[in-house]
């Protein structure tokens, strides 16, 4: 009872709905639905088979706004823990140094302004997407806009809101979209559009996407993907058994106990990989020369008004005895087909009458050695995802996590040995676990691409109590302890029974002798465990390093004398060498594991003798000479700090293809500028300044 009086209109469109449910749209009344429904003549304009929502053209709007964002590699230390916990901020700094230098990447930031910002780095580049998004059950909170007029200026400042502490604050950044909404699916809709339609660019022309969605959007969310993806790019809707127990609070009866996961090819020739046939049910018990084959049954699909030629009777030469098929379903060969194969002996005639004969089908005759992969998935429950990550962080950290299992599969129809896997919803890191474990199972090589928000945790929670105050922080410590784990040598079958100190000695020496008996891993696991990248390098999502030139502030000629004032150095105040560096690599359209050196030119020290580390700054330099950043084992060569004719020289000698430097380093000396753009020129060196 809330002290109300009736609600009219409330009472009044719940009576219209009992009558019409179908003119109800999202809790609104399509008064041309209802002119129709009545029988009215009506000609609805520009009629055709098309998903529509409130907001669709704001959505397209979101993907054609550019970004000036950029990413900032991040040195992963103290920052991300309590700055007083000194024991852990070690135990971090520790691990964290073991595992970068990677090519695996995790980007904290929020997910469309990234996949706009790996546009150029990342286009047709990855082989498979796997992402786990809000599955819009009126309890989640997402990004979207609560008002489709908001403007980029207003979103950004939104995104942009932070707590005492820096962190995003849900108030500033989500909005819970409930069920009592006016625009509930199309809220969702909204967010999901320009991120699929970014996420498509990025896929490969063999590429393939796998959406986890459940019953509230899973008709909307195939719809989507047909308009985004094309309906013939189609591969299949994977049907999850993902409840253990039967849900008793169920309201209508039903437990619901499945979720899907829905997968798109960018193009026709896109597809999965399929299931392994298993070899091992081939064998030659009567030493064929044919080699190892298995019997197969010869029943067709066909009735008799169908197929009449595939419906005959085989007999066996040898006994006379006669087989008829069944009449629903034929034989699976024609009979020319079946006498080749009794001249062949390739016929196993069965031993009892009532049964059929079979044939047999060769090992060395398989063309693939895969079938058709099940739709119906074959994986852990939900508790079992919960479980692996409590184990892993030793404590509740986030809800219903997906289980490695389900994640796995997906890599393994999806993406081949050396193929990049991405996840821009990222959650508590089941696709970066998944990926690395694969790897060392099967001796591959894929590369993950992770993107998570830094979702505030709830301050209750033992998580943020922990020192976790973001789910991207505990994706990324989930990342360090699989490695960590990983890492670790494996205990051998002996080992992990043996409690008697002596008992385990004796085996390690008789491990020693022989490192392969009654070993726990696999002599190729054993092998994989030099090659797999154990390992991540970490960036954030970060305003440009450089000044935004702003025509919308310019009302009169003083604010133009004021802008032109600020742009004599477009640099930010805040900006860093190394920054900037990154930033024109990443809009070069240079991928993230790009190698990236300083060197020293213009001076007498030898520039190989300065090499840092991939991704990383020198420490320390010789102090003669002019650093500058060489890209992509010098392919591109970027200047931020001087510039002088000696190193000009010196840089046209590399022959790069691309040399940039800051406008400002030419200030006062527009002939040494004149001098560079046609010494350049003549090179066949591209030249550009910032």
């Amino acid at each position: 009872m809330d002290g109300k009086s009736l609600n009219i209109k409330s009472e009044q469109l719940d009576k219209l709905k009992s009558l019409f449910p179908d003119v109800m749209s999202e809790g609104k009344i399509d008064f041309d639905k209802l002119k129709l429904t009545l029988g009215e003549d009506l000609t609805i304009s520009d009629e055709r088979y098309v998903l529509n929502w409130a907001g669709k053209s704001e959505a397209f709007r979101a993907i054609q706004t550019p970004t000036t964002a950029t990413l900032k590699q991040t040195a992963e230390t103290a920052d991300d823990v309590d700055k007083n916990d000194t024991k852990k901020i070690n135990q971090r700094n520790h691990l964290i140094s073991e595992i970068n230098g990677s090519d695996n990447i995790f980007i904290e930031g929020e997910n469309l302004e990234v996949l706009k910002v790996l546009q150029k780095s990342y286009y047709n580049k990855v082989k498979m997407i796997y992402i786990d998004p809000p599955y819009n059950t009126g309890n989640d909170n997402f990004i979207y806009p609560d008002k489709f007029s908001e403007t980029k200026e207003e979103y950004l400042k939104r995104i942009g809101e932070m707590d005492e502490e820096g962190y995003l604050t849900k108030e500033g950044l989500f909005r819970k979209n409930s069920k009592d909404s006016g625009r509930y699916h199309s809220n969702w809709l909204s967010m999901m559009y320009p991120r699929l339609f970014l996420a498509r660019n990025l896929l490969r022309d063999d590429g393939v996407i796998f959406v986890s969605i459940d019953d509230n959007e899973v008709h909307n969310l195939r719809l989507l993907m047909n308009e985004i993806f094309g309906e013939e790019n189609f591969v299949a809707e994977f049907i999850w058994h993902s409840r253990q127990n039967v849900d008793s609070r169920s309201l209508t009866g039903a437990s619901i106990d499945h979720e899907y996961v829905i997968c798109y090819g960018k193009n026709t020739d896109s597809k999965i990989r399929g299931k392994e046939i298993n070899k091992e049910k081939y064998s030659n018990p009567d030493n064929d020369p044919r080699g190892p084959w298995m019997s197969s049954p010869m029943d067709g699909i066909a009735t008799k008004e169908r197929r009449p030629n595939l419906h005959y009777t085989i007999v066996n030469v040898e006994t006379g005895l006669e087989y008829n098929p069944s009449p629903d379903t034929g034989w699976r060969f024609q009979k020319s087909t079946i006498e080749e194969l009794i001249k062949e002996k390739r016929i196993i005639w069965p031993k009892n009458p009532a049964s059929k004969p079979r044939f047999k089908r060769y090992l060395n005759e398989l063309t693939n050695e895969f079938t058709g992969f099940s739709s119906m998935l074959d994986v852990d429950f939900t508790s079992e995802g919960t479980k692996e990550l409590r184990t892993l962080m030793g404590m509740e950290t986030l809800k219903f996590p997906k289980p490695v299992s389900l994640v796995k599969q997906m890599i393994m129809q999806g993406s081949d040995n050396g193929g990049l896997v991405l996840d821009f919803f990222a959650g508590s890191g089941t696709t970066a676990q998944a990926v690395l474990e694969l790897n060392r199972e099967d001796g591959g090589n894929r590369k993950f691409i992770l993107v998570q928000l830094p979702e505030k945790t709830d301050e209750e929670s033992e998580a943020y109590k922990a020192g976790y105050k973001t789910i991207a922080e505990i994706c990324k410590e989930r990342i360090r302890r699989v490695i960590k784990k990983m890492s670790e040598p494996q205990m051998t079958a002996d080992d992990a029974d043996k409690n008697d100190k002596k008992g385990k000695q004796e085996e390690l020496s008789l491990r020693d002798k022989d490192v392969g008996r009654n070993a726990v891993s696999t002599k190729s696991d054993s092998a994989n465990r030099s090659t797999t990248d154990l390992g991540f390098n970490a960036f954030r999502l970060e305003p440009s390093n450089f000044k935004i030139w702003r025509t919308d502030t310019i009302e009169n000629e003083e604010d133009l004398k004021k802008q032109m004032e600020a742009f004599a150095d477009p640099v930010k105040a805040s900006s860093t060498e190394e920054n900037m560096a990154w930033e024109i690599l990443l809009k070069s359209g240079y991928e993230l594991t790009t190698n990236v050196e300083t060197i020293l030119l213009g001076g007498s020290s030898t520039p190989d003798q300065n090499r840092a580390r991939k991704g990383r700054e020198q420490s320390s330099l010789p102090t003669n000479g002019v650093r500058v950043y060489s890209i992509a084992d010098g392919e591109m060569i970027v200047a931020l700090n001087s510039i002088n004719e000696k190193v000009i020289e010196e840089i046209i000698k590399r022959k790069p293809k691309q040399f940039i430097c800051l406008d400002k380093l030419f200030n006062g000396n527009d002939q040494l500028k004149t001098n560079t753009v046609l010494q350049m020129r003549d090179a066949g060196i591209g030249f550009e300044t910032v």
